[in-house]
């Protein structure tokens, strides 16, 4: 096992934790963020959660569940800048920082104990900052690898710290259940159950060549070594981003195909510009439709060369569309996604082409909008008239 020292500290049902901080009146009360027939539900509280209430779950049947809790949207924004001070305070103790989430991170604070006194002081720095300055608590696993350490915050929630130091790594891994190991999901699960593996120490005490017969080369391999609490991975800082997406789910189902196709346009916009903020290409593009019924299919399409404008974009999203041949069936739900990205501008060969002039005008409306707010420089077909915009 390496010798490294790593702190995995996660928010304590961090959006429902701000929105009761900046509204002290939430307090003592079950507090769900999500609104919406449709909506889903994005935190809880603790309170919340004692009546069987998660994340992830349909707004509505947290509400059949729990009556009396109160439901609030959500403020992304807010959400967003608390995240940044936190991640600030992070940084305050070592350079080595990997964000995973708005709430959570990794910290690799191996050389920084020689200043900063031993994990757990550092650990306990950490929260009684955070607490002090943002007014939520946090949770903290302390562990020679990521995957321990993360195990290990989970173990100790809400607002507490639990270490894992490498001669205990077994003694605390192996009695766990095979879903706390990443990876396992419920097909997963449902293979290891098959095979009458229930507990970590089971998968461990199974050879590779089993496990790899039931699950392939890379998840045997990976859920073997993860069982003898083998995880090399450092923490990475500034990690590139993977993929921007952007979906909506819909009030009521739609089968008119101009309001799907508007609302393609709009995410595309959406995510487009988020392309843009952080100066990236996307090479691969696809959508993702939801049926009524909740049938959810993908279609996507790698390009030549990269783009980051939205008319290039768009034209892509809705070709996928129509080649899905499904004009008049009722979606629930519509998603646009920018992937395969890369930092580099992509040379055009085309003569004659439009890209440059695309670009220039979309760059021109983003300052625009980042001067006088979103909304205010769109596509023509986005436009609602004053007496429709009710």
């Amino acid at each position: 096992m390496n010798s490294a020292t790593i702190l995995h500290v996660d928010m304590d049902a961090f959006y429902a934790s701000v929105s009761e901080r900046d509204d002290p009146s939430l307090k003592g009360k079950a507090v769900v963020v999500g609104v919406g027939p449709r909506g889903v539900v994005l935190s809880a509280n603790y309170l919340a959660r004692t009546f069987g209430i998660h994340a992830a779950m349909p707004v509505g049947r947290a509400q059949r569940l729990a009556p009396h809790a109160l439901f609030i949207a959500p403020d992304h924004a807010r959400y967003a800048e608390v995240s940044e001070h936190i991640m600030e305070i992070f940084h305050s103790y070592t350079p080595y920082v990997e964000p995973i989430s708005l709430d959570e991170a990794f910290l690799d604070v191996t050389g920084s104990q020689r200043l900063l006194g031993t994990p757990r002081e550092i650990a306990q720095d950490i929260r009684s900052k955070i607490f002090a300055q943002e007014g939520i608590t946090c949770s903290v696993g302390i562990a020679p690898s990521k995957f321990i350490a993360k195990l290990a915050s989970g173990r100790c929630k809400p607002n507490g710290m639990l270490e894992i130091p490498a001669d205990r790594i077994l003694t605390f891994l192996h009695p766990l259940p095979v879903s706390a190991i990443w990876g396992v999901g419920p097909k997963t699960a449902e293979v290891l159950e098959r095979l009458g593996l229930r507990t970590v120490e089971e998968i461990a005490n199974t050879p590779r060549a089993t496990l790899i017969r039931a699950l392939g080369e890379a998840s045997g391999s990976s859920l073997y070594e993860l069982a003898w609490g083998r995880d090399y991975r450092d923490v990475v800082v500034n990690e590139p981003e993977k993929s921007i997406s952007a979906a909506e789910t819909f009030v009521r189902d739609i089968d008119d195909p101009e309001l799907i196709l508007q609302e393609f346009l709009r995410l595309t916009e959406k995510a487009t510009a988020r392309l843009r903020e952080r100066s990236l290409f996307a090479k691969t593009i696809s959508i993702k439709v939801r049926y009524a019924d909740f049938t959810t299919v993908s279609r996507s399409k790698t390009l030549p060369l990269a783009i980051d404008n939205s008319h290039q974009t768009y034209e892509v999203v809705k070709t996928l569309y129509q080649a899905m041949g499904i004009e008049g069936a009722r979606l629930r739900m519509v998603g646009v996604g920018l992937e395969n990205l890369a930092d580099d501008a992509p040379e055009q060969m085309l003569l004659g082409a439009r890209e440059k002039g695309w670009r220039e005008a979309e760059s021109a409306a983003d300052q625009a909008q980042a001067r006088f707010g979103r909304g205010s420089v769109r596509p023509a077909r986005l436009v609602v008239p004053e007496d429709e915009d009710k």
